[in-house]
């Protein structure tokens, strides 16, 4: 089973930037689909940016033009850059495959993100 690690979140200002960081356990990651999901305080977890093996991207409406998701097979990672960063983005941020095409990995314990002045 992959073992997925998050990290970079923290506590930003509105307007702020932060960097998350995915590690995966295993050389199957090169070749998926991957995502980055959000859940914020007492909703479900909800997809916000993807993409492909190739590096196609797409992300959903409220954080387009803001979030940048890319990917380094060789070192098995994800990131995701999220700029001018709105307290509606506060959460806990979770990779994993993009769960609209393939079976979800196990979750990793996540990174908390809170924007708040």
């Amino acid at each position: 089973q992959v073992q997925l690690v998050e990290s970079g979140g923290g506590l930003v200002q509105p307007g702020g930037s932060l960097r998350l960081s995915c590690a995966a356990s295993a050389s199957i990651f090169r070749s998926r689909p991957l995502a980055w999901y959000r859940q914020a305080p007492g909703k479900q977890r909800d997809l916000v940016a993807s993409i492909t093996g190739s590096g196609t991207t797409d992300y959903v409406d409220p954080v387009k033009g803001r979030f940048t998701i890319s990917r380094d097979n060789a070192k098995r990672t994800v990131d995701l850059q999220m700029n001018s960063l709105k307290p509606e983005d506060t959460g806990v941020y979770y990779c994993n495959v993009d769960g609209r095409w393939l079976t979800l990995w196990d979750w990793g314990q996540g990174t908390q993100v809170t924007v708040s002045s």
